[in-house]
């Protein structure tokens, strides 16, 4: 029997691998920029997190959660995204009592049981971020940038980013009246109408072809904003024009979970097609309370990595994967073998990435592997040189060969590993 990997899974093996890898490490490097912190969270967490904190009626609580009973007879689930489980994290351990904002980033899988397609997928791979303790709409906007230099930092060109106020407690129920008056006027399904009656900003969300063409002319949420949210959200754009990024406003943005308040936004690219969102975000001002916390606010945002690799791919962006070591060593015989393997340990103790050809290869099989390892330089080891008391030490890149005793190989090359 031969295995595959579970349907709506995407894996990621070299050479693709690296596209995968630099999108991770450049949003990470650009939240640390901005002093943001590493989080590692749960990957399952207590089902009843999720409910409270996702929303009950929104499609990733009703339809799309990994949701199974523990062997202690506990409802936990996978994680279906992660600003639940940051905040409950930061909860926990009282992050909120030290400086604020509380700046956090973290990245792994998340879990939807959704029907797999190009970028859609039942494992997806996030990276996320999360500014805790502040309504401040400065940290909207920094929040914004972070994922701006991330997307510029791969390159990517044809970033589009949609901008919305989704109000407070105060305006958004005027909105949500006004909301469902139209909505209740339409020809919906049964389950569309009660989700009009629990959350009518879902229906908005609905992506349906025949949904999405009755809501056309739905009131929007920009012309029900109270001063204090309509002030806010002048400033986030005011700022984002003072950093040169540019955006479009999209009021009919609602993003697919309950928690969103105030500032929503969303990153596009328009090559995907369908599946054309890689990344989004919001405030989120009243999760803490809702998962039984104290009032705190926050902002933050997740971007889908499978699609920035779709996306780099689609822009045709070269991501070439680094060395995977600087020197490589060729050893011809049993003895050269065994001396070369010491010699690889102690280049990689002194901080040298060495690898060495395995299995009694040939001098031209070896030389072949160095030439695929990337290596800059080969150390070529044989009775002779054994014998000496040196190695053969070639720079692959001018085809140079020098002889440099066995005692001085490390300090050589730990000198030079790239030259």
């Amino acid at each position: 029997m031969t295995f595959q990997a579970p349907k709506g899974v995407p894996e990621y093996y070299p050479p693709r691998s690296a596209i995968f890898q630099a999108a991770r490490e450049a949003f990470a490097a650009t939240a640390a920029r901005a002093g943001y912190s590493y989080i590692e969270v749960p990957v399952f967490e207590d089902t009843a997190l999720f409910a409270r904190g996702v929303g009950e009626s929104t499609d990733v609580v009703t339809k799309e959660m990994y949701t199974f009973a523990d062997r202690g007879g506990r409802s936990v689930t996978l994680r279906p995204e992660f600003t639940a489980g940051v905040m409950r994290s930061t909860l926990e351990h009282n992050l909120h009592q030290g400086q604020l904002p509380v700046k956090l980033w973290t990245a792994g899988p998340a879990f939807r049981y959704e029907q797999p397609q190009a970028g859609r997928y039942r494992q997806l791979q996030q990276f996320d971020l999360e500014a805790i303790g502040t309504e401040d709409p400065a940290v909207d906007a920094e929040t914004i940038a972070i994922a701006w230099d991330g997307y510029r930092a791969l390159g990517l060109t044809r970033v589009r980013l949609m901008l919305n106020s989704l109000g407070c407690k105060e305006c958004r129920p005027r909105y949500r009246a006004a909301l469902q008056e139209f909505l209740r006027g339409l020809d919906l399904d049964e389950a569309t109408r009660e989700r009009v009656e629990i959350n009518p900003l879902r229906v908005l969300d609905d992506k349906r072809p025949e949904v999405r063409a009755q809501v056309e002319n739905a009131p929007l949420i920009t012309d029900h904003l109270c001063d204090s949210c309509r002030a806010h959200h002048d400033h986030v754009r005011t700022l984002l024009k003072d950093l040169g990024i540019p955006w479009e406003d999209a009021p009919r943005l609602v993003r697919g979970l309950d928690y969103y308040t105030r500032t929503t936004y969303e990153f596009d690219h328009p090559l995907l097609g369908a599946q054309s969102g890689i990344g989004g975000g919001g405030r989120y001002d009243g999760l803490s309370e809702d998962i039984g916390g104290p009032p705190l606010p926050g902002i933050g945002f997740a971007v889908g990595l499978d699609r920035i690799v779709l996306a780099v791919e689609a822009e045709g962006l070269a991501v070439q994967a680094p060395p995977r070591v600087a020197v490589y060593g060729v050893p011809i015989g049993e003895e050269a073998a065994r001396t070369m393997f010491k010699l690889i340990g102690e280049l990689r103790a002194a901080g040298v990435s060495a690898d060495m050809a395995f299995g009694a290869k040939g001098l031209k099989g070896a030389m072949k592997g160095a030439d695929r390892s990337g290596a800059s330089h080969a150390v070529i080891l044989g009775e002779r040189d054994i014998a000496a008391g040196s190695a053969q030490v070639k720079n692959l890149g001018t085809g140079e060969q020098i002889a440099v005793p066995l005692a001085e190989i490390v300090k050589t090359l730990k000198e030079k590993p790239t030259s």
